[in-house]
């Protein structure tokens, strides 16, 4: 007679293991076997003085802004913690049932998901928890740095440093990772979320323009740079003038973007180089053959990595994959789970 343990390795064949990057700004899920499947915007919206949800990820993203009074759209994800538990949970359900088509499986899925480094305990237990209330037989957490620079293919198994700057939209991590282990780090709440938030106040202060988070995004995206790189660039931009409340229009340019994000960006910089001055000689001096990798939607932004070699004096790279590296991460650590249960939160 087959054995109990024997009975539950053969369901788990049936069971759609899942990872999850569950960002401020995005979420990612990998299905084991199937790569990564889903990426939607960490929003939902909820009917206002309850938690109901009405939508949420791509549907609710592009309620921001624009909901009448009765409706909120809502990020439940501030800065990479959980802001409202009872809304990640509903959103964690929602994405777990569209990983999985909707369809229910033989067997709850085991669930990686990946959080910032500075994470407190109690904020860990509350990922777990909003894990297993969404459906999952087991959750497990991966710190975002490890779970990003397995997905960018590092060796971070091996007795050399390797050094990996996630950038999402609440938080950077910055890790030298060695051994399955981070050996120093830094995670600071100044990501692309904040860069945004720059823009906004640059608009009002500079153009007396208010623009919503969304246009903030979208000047990032098509003319931001950290770094002078090409020729300079304008961009027509539509907002509310914030004297006479009217519908405006006006131009501004990359070097504009450049400089209203420095700050921002200076910070990131700055959390790096704290991280190298506090790493080993050993490791420190493998990075210099090594050098630095940026993931996360962050590492997007033109001329970082040009930055960063500025700044540190060392070779700079982004990832192949850097918008889907932490989920990709956490999906290898649940293919070969047995022998990468190391780098598992404890």
């Amino acid at each position: 007679m087959a054995s109990f343990p024997n009975i539950r390795s053969l369901l788990r064949f049936f069971s759609n293991d899942i990872g999850i990057d569950l960002g401020t700004a995005n979420t990612l899920v990998y299905v084991k076997g199937q790569g990564v499947v889903l990426c939607e915007p960490s929003v939902v919206a909820i009917r206002k003085g309850s938690n109901h949800v009405l939508a949420v990820g791509t549907d609710a993203k592009r309620m921001l802004g624009r909901t009448p009074g009765s409706v909120v759209a809502m990020r439940p994800m501030r800065g990479g913690v959980i802001a409202n538990f009872e809304v990640t949970e509903e959103m964690l359900k929602y994405f777990i049932r569209k990983a999985h088509n909707d369809r229910r499986t033989m067997l709850s899925p085991r669930v990686v998901v990946c959080v910032p480094t500075g994470s407190t305990q109690v904020e860990k237990r509350a990922v777990i928890n909003a894990a297993e209330q969404a459906g999952a037989s087991e959750a497990y957490l991966v710190e975002e740095p490890m779970a990003a620079a397995i997905g960018a293919g590092l060796p971070v198994s091996e007795p050399g440093g390797n050094l990996i700057v996630d950038i999402g939209g609440g938080t950077t991590e910055v890790a030298v990772i060695s051994l399955g282990g981070i050996v120093n780090g830094q995670s600071v709440r100044i990501a692309g979320d904040a860069m945004d938030e720059a823009i906004i106040r640059f608009m009002k202060e500079a153009h007396d323009i208010v623009i919503g988070e969304r246009t903030a995004e979208d000047i990032k995206v098509k003319i931001g740079s950290a770094y002078k790189v090409g020729d300079k660039e304008t961009m027509a931009v539509r907002g509310r003038h914030a004297t006479s409340g009217l519908p405006r229009t006006v131009e501004i340019s990359s070097d504009e973007v450049r400089a209203a994000i420095s700050d921002p960006v200076g910070a990131i910089s700055d959390a790096v180089k704290m991280t190298l001055e506090q790493t080993p000689p050993e490791l420190a001096a493998d990075l210099v053959d090594c050098g630095i990798v940026i993931a996360g939607g962050g590492a997007l932004l033109r001329g970082l990595d040009q930055l960063l070699t500025k700044d540190t004096g060392l070779p700079c790279r982004v990832a192949d994959a850097p918008l889907d590296g932490v989920a990709l991460g956490a999906g290898k650590i649940l293919e070969e789970l047995d022998t990468l249960r190391q780098v598992l939160v404890q």
